[in-house]
């Protein structure tokens, strides 16, 4: 793939500057070879940037660094790679800097272009409901109850997992977050200590009356927690994480499922069935709405698959 300008001749005062700078990155700072030779190929590519736009190396300036960057982002060079190859050549300019050789560094306040945001993974409504529905008949049953419990919520409520874990059975002075079956809102708290209420649905309300039902308490001892675990202790994220691994792969789902990509769906899901984004905002706990608006484009991703399955005019001739 492209990186930028075509390579142009380097003059022998620029080559002289960039043997003795790799010199002094080699003896004095005494970088690995592997290292060396990266900061030789990014100061190749500057000199050869330098070269097609007729100035010397220690005559360029902040504007031509900047062309140079655009250039680089158009030929599809990552935003990441140029980060890199700006700090090789930020250190090629305080060094000239030093050596009295420049008043200012050129590179100095430029930065690459930011890489867009992965989208959060979400699961289909398919696969969501598939594992929502799973019933493990070979797992434990006082396991399945648990678990089924714990994926209506996380999937039902949008909790985070931090959330989930910090539920107690019943409201009280203590308690960091409870669930009122009789009202069906779940009350929690959040990031930043901020407390949020959120609908409960009538599966996920079933679900943790049939968990209570077995609950117990393992260990003998009266635990607040409306999570166990086996030895009556509240259970932890990292639990909820490896028992929802397992339990998506026994589902049939083709990807492990985690919390988040729970709470992601939610969100999605939400979002196609209502187009409400200040609600969505309201349900996940979100202080600010442009958090929000990344399930605008898992919306978008979904209206653009069912266009391209539906419309005529989207077809492609076989």
């Amino acid at each position: 793939m492209p990186a930028g300008p075509a390579p142009a001749a380097v003059s022998a005062a620029d080559q002289a500057l960039l043997e003795r700078y790799l010199e002094h990155v080699r003896v004095e700072r005494r970088l690995a070879e592997r290292t060396v030779t990266l900061y030789s190929l990014d100061l190749e590519k500057l000199a050869g940037c330098a070269g097609a736009a007729g100035v010397d190396l220690v005559a360029v300036q902040h504007a031509h660094i900047r062309r140079w960057v655009a250039q680089m982002h158009s030929a599809g060079r990552s935003g990441r790679g140029i980060a890199l190859i700006l700090s090789g050549w930020r250190g090629f300019y305080a060094w000239l800097g030093r050596q009295g050789a420049i008043a200012g560094n050129p590179v100095q306040g430029v930065r690459a272009p930011k890489a867009p945001k992965p989208l959060p993974k979400a699961l289909g409504v398919d696969e969501s409901v598939q594992l929502a529905e799973f019933e493990d008949g070979e797992a434990d049953p006082w396991l399945d109850a648990r678990d089924a419990a714990i994926v209506e919520l996380l999937y039902g409520c949008g909790l985070r997992v931090g959330e989930l874990v910090g539920l107690d059975v019943t409201a009280s002075g203590l308690a960091r977050g409870w669930v009122d079956l009789a009202a069906a809102e779940a009350h929690v708290l959040g990031k930043g200590g901020k407390r949020r209420s959120v609908p409960v649905g009538t599966a996920a309300v079933a679900a943790l009356q049939r968990w209570l039902a077995v609950r117990g308490q393992p260990g003998g001892e009266a635990q607040p927690a409306l999570f166990l675990g086996r030895r009556g202790t509240r259970l932890t994220a990292q639990s909820v994480w490896l028992r929802l691994k397992q339990r998506s792969l026994a589902a049939g789902l083709a990807t492990p499922v985690h919390p988040h990509m729970l709470r992601h769906s939610f969100a999605s899901h939400v979002l196609q069935s209502s187009g409400d984004l200040r609600a969505v905002q309201e349900l996940l706990g979100h202080a600010n709405i442009t958090t929000t608006q990344v399930y605008t484009r898992l919306d978008f991703q979904h209206l653009a698959k069912a266009y391209d399955a539906a419309h005529p005019r989207a077809q492609r001739k076989r």
